[in-house]
């Protein structure tokens, strides 16, 4: 790998590893100073790389640098390492001793623990998720912003307000104790559901973005099923739903950014390994004697993965729907779900379950009675799809809805 790509990508990589292992060392209410050092790592590696050319093993030397930077702000800052996490007053006798531990096996501990600190409830979910993707993913301002279509101010705001209610709550970094995982790991796996779904279902326009949410994502869920006490069929389901869905993620868009609807996918395009894997998680998921959205969700997802257009599979989604509306409703889920009755049943007896969700002001529900009234009655169609074309927001939503309507004309011309 060329450098001016490699140090994109170990910032991408190594960042958020070592800052969770100074966040734990330091405590939460000194997270800036591991950044800060941390930042100044990759700042130093770009200067030197330029002018040296690579170390042989660039990611040793950044620990190497990073663990030396902070033995220095230590000595320099005897104060704030007299003040510091009580791990390093105890295990040290001078700044000198101290030992930043960046094994593997305390890097993967250090994040589950950050992990566990960034969903703490005491911040509400938008927040949680801008500091997942800060702190947990490496993504800067700029990039959140871009993720959730607003400016950079917002979101810097958004994260210093975040970060400051974890130091006035004096949250602990520290492995979460099994009544900790019992009473919190449904607030962590919701965290993971919303961040995996900011990148699947993000308006944004820039792909390589979207997907590397839905990447991380999965990446922290796998944390989560690598540590035997978070081990659970809940978090295996939300991994075999991600998996799922981000097997389907290179046929869903042309190379324009316009959007495929499912049916239109070319299934050569899809991930076979992802959907293997989605199968694996969803075995392990079902160890339990309870059932979850996730559980149900990935279910849905699996029909999906199965491009034959059967009774059998669009009954089997339709009961699944009808499952999931009962354990938590959502209005998008049920109109979602009379897609699945237009398939099983006609769509006549779809319209009627449709027109009763009364999403207004949504461009989906008018995008698919839209979709649902096309050949049944073209002028309602056509009234519909305008109605979605005026709500949308995305230009690809825009395009993909203008099409709709110019085949529908083309239907009632004919």
């Amino acid at each position: 790998m060329k450098q001016t790509a490699l140090i994109p990508h170990l910032f991408r990589n190594e960042y958020r590893k070592i800052v969770s292992v100074l966040c734990k060392l330091f405590g939460i209410e000194h997270i800036e100073i591991a950044e800060d050092i941390v930042s100044d790592t990759f700042l130093l590696a770009s200067e030197l790389w330029g002018l040296k050319g690579l170390p042989e093993n660039p990611t040793a030397w950044l620990y190497i640098v990073a663990k030396n930077k902070t033995k220095d702000y230590l000595k320099r800052n005897s104060l704030f390492a007299q003040n510091i996490s009580r791990e390093i007053r105890y295990n040290a006798a001078s700044s000198e001793d101290i030992e930043i531990d960046l094994s593997i096996k305390n890097i993967n501990d250090s994040q589950l623990a950050m992990i566990f600190v960034v969903c703490h409830p005491c911040n509400p979910a938008e927040a949680q998720i801008g500091l997942a993707l800060n702190l947990l993913c490496g993504f800067g301002v700029d990039e959140i912003a871009n993720a959730f279509l607003t400016n950079k101010n917002v979101i810097y705001k958004r994260l210093q307000r975040a970060k400051e209610k974890l130091r006035t709550e004096k949250i602990e970094i520290e492995a979460p104790t099994v009544s900790e995982i019992d009473s919190r790991l449904s607030s962590v796996l919701m965290v993971l559901y919303l961040l995996f779904n900011e990148g699947y279902y993000s308006s944004s326009q820039d792909t390589t973005l979207r997907k590397d949410i839905c990447l991380e994502a999965m990446r922290l869920a796998q944390l989560l099923i690598e540590n035997e006490q978070t081990n659970q069929p809940f978090a295996n389901a939300l991994l075999s739903l991600m998996c799922f869905q981000s097997s389907r993620f290179d046929a869903r868009h042309t190379q324009s950014g316009e959007t495929i609807l499912y049916q239109d996918q070319d299934t050569g395009l899809w991930n076979q390994e992802l959907i293997t894997k989605g199968e694996y998680f969803l075995n392990q998921a079902s160890q339990g004697n309870k059932i979850s959205k996730y559980h149900l969700e990935a279910g849905i997802a699996y029909w999906h993965t199965i491009k034959a257009d059967t009774k059998e599979k669009w009954g089997n989604i339709l009961q699944l729907y009808n499952r999931l509306l009962l354990i938590e409703y959502s209005p998008i889920a049920a109109l979602n779900r009379t897609y699945a009755l237009a398939k099983a049943n006609g769509k006549k007896e779809a319209i009627i379950e449709a027109e009763k969700i009364k999403l207004t002001d949504n461009h989906l529900y008018h995008s698919l009675l839209g979709e649902l009234y096309t050949d049944f009655d073209n002028t309602m169609a056509i009234a519909h799809f305008q109605n979605a074309l005026g709500l949308a927001k995305s230009t690809a939503d825009k395009v993909l809805i203008s099409n709709k309507i110019l085949e529908c004309r083309e239907k009632l011309n004919s």
